[in-house]
């Protein structure tokens, strides 16, 4: 089997595709093969559907071959988080809960890429519930690092980031409340973006209005990522929150120059978070780059004050929401971290509730000025490198002790809460080979900046071409 088509970018693949130059169905069979000889190391892929994506990719070789128009993901193999309904295909949810689960309908996410032209091939492992930035659960157990096995992938797309990595996928969707599309990416040397709440428009949810957790686009490359979200993007009328401009513009070619560019430069994110020194030291040459890109840099960070609890409060109320009753009908088959977060937001009162919000405000205010002065943010993706699988969550980092299962994640979860798009991109390595992330944050609803930049920093450095060994 054809390994190297494997590796290739989504962009280059869905060309060779249009021009018939290679076959949906031998780009399945090689991706198929890679997953069947590879997959058992990795667990990033725990159900498969190779009958179905083989017809669904004969299918798609026969419609082009009649004239039919086709997607702009026409004959491309993508996998799907496994907390994302696909109608017919077991989803799980990482819990015993719902070990036999199979939903009636796609969720919107799972459909826009099935009418874009995507074979779906199966799913990609998740914690238990999407809660925590470490991929193991009770069904499937853990998913490694493909770039050291018996590390983490991070989470909670931390099946999603190890498929990309691995080569198993060229396309990948995920989501992200504190972390989840940024973490595993940073973790797995992939591309993921935290889109502006309400660019990729969810549905069905439970809580529509609230804008903490979004679903996104993973890919290999920045490229990769925009043309999902070419696809994903735009309005639907059952979701309140979605964003109406056409996402078209997506798609259209990314720049190499930074010229004029403002970049502000936040190693710790202005003292509020701890990071590994390795991480540190791993970023440190990336101010350079810009600046040889065309950008004016300086040291400088919003003023993220609130943001803790911003982000500890929405969080807890929604899965005070989501997990509370369930926990109580089922507390041994909810982990522990679920509950207690549940019971955080059972504690609340509605005072804390417009405490958290109106903070929020003040929050996105703040960050709306500071984007007037800057055109983006720069800051570590990650505070520690890939850990033991074995260990649920860092409990230190740098001699710092974390209190909880979310310390660890501060530097994604306080950007979450200001509402703007995040991008992460491969942003170096360590002395002893283990991948970093740099994380590009941008004003709200300037989604496309974050991927200019993005692509400029990922096509100077060529980092995210350091593909590892399996």
């Amino acid at each position: 089997m054809r390994d190297d088509l494997c590796l290739r970018p989504a962009t280059e693949l869905a060309a060779l595709l249009r021009d018939r130059e290679i076959s949906a169905r031998e780009l399945l069979d090689a991706h198929l093969d890679r997953i069947d000889r590879l997959n058992p190391s990795v667990n990033a892929v725990v159900t498969l559907d190779a009958d179905g994506a083989r017809a669904a990719a004969d299918a798609a070789d026969a419609a082009l071959a009649a004239g039919e128009p086709v997607g702009p993901l026409h004959g491309l193999p993508v996998a799907h988080k496994d907390t994302h309904a696909t109608g017919g295909m077991r989803t799980t949810w990482g819990s015993p809960l719902h070990a036999d689960t199979v939903p009636l309908r796609d969720e919107l996410v799972v459909a826009r890429l099935a009418a874009a032209g995507a074979i779906r091939v199966g799913k990609t492992n998740v914690p238990e519930f999407a809660a925590g930035s470490h991929t193991f659960n009770p069904l499937f157990g853990a998913t490694h690092n493909p770039y050291r096995h018996g590390l983490s992938a991070g989470g909670s797309s931390g099946g999603a980031a190890a498929a990309l990595a691995a080569g198993f996928v060229p396309l990948a969707e995920g989501s992200d409340m504190g972390g989840s599309l940024r973490n595993p990416a940073a973790f797995c040397n992939v591309v993921g973006l935290r889109p502006t709440p309400g660019r990729v428009p969810t549905w069905p949810a439970p809580m529509a209005w609230s804008q903490l957790s979004v679903q996104g686009p993973m890919g290999r490359t920045v490229a990769d990522v925009a043309l999902q979200l070419s696809v994903l993007a735009g309005p639907d009328p059952r979701v309140p929150i979605a964003l109406a401009d056409d996402p078209a513009g997506f798609a259209a070619e990314l720049p190499t120059s930074l010229a004029d560019l403002r970049v502000a430069w936040a190693p710790n994110l202005g003292g509020r978070v701890t990071v590994d020194p390795a991480i540190t030291a791993a970023l440190a040459p990336s101010v350079g780059v810009f600046e040889s890109l065309g950008a004016s840099v300086e040291e400088a960070c919003p003023d993220l004050s609130g943001a803790d609890d911003v982000f500890g409060t929405l969080r807890a109320w929604l899965f005070d929401a989501s997990f509370s009753d369930l926990a109580r009908r089922h507390p041994d088959l909810v982990k522990e971290s679920i509950r207690w977060n549940a019971e955080l937001g059972a504690k609340l009162t509605g005072s804390d509730l417009a405490r958290a919000e109106q903070q929020h405000t003040r929050l996105y205010e703040r960050m709306v000025a500071f984007f007037q002065r800057y055109d983006v943010l720069l800051a570590p993706t990650t505070q520690v490198l890939p850990f033991p699988v074995e260990v649920e969550y860092p409990t230190e980092i740098a001699g710092v002790h974390q209190d909880d299962y979310l310390a660890w994640m501060r530097s994604c979860t306080v950007i979450s809460a200001t509402g703007c798009p995040a991008l992460s991109v491969p942003g170096g390595f360590t002395a002893d080979g283990l991948p970093v992330g740099l994380q590009i944050i941008g004003a709200p609803r300037a989604d496309r900046r974050v991927l200019e930049v993005g692509h400029a920093f990922e096509q100077a450095t060529r980092f995210g071409e350091r593909r590892p060994s399996l």
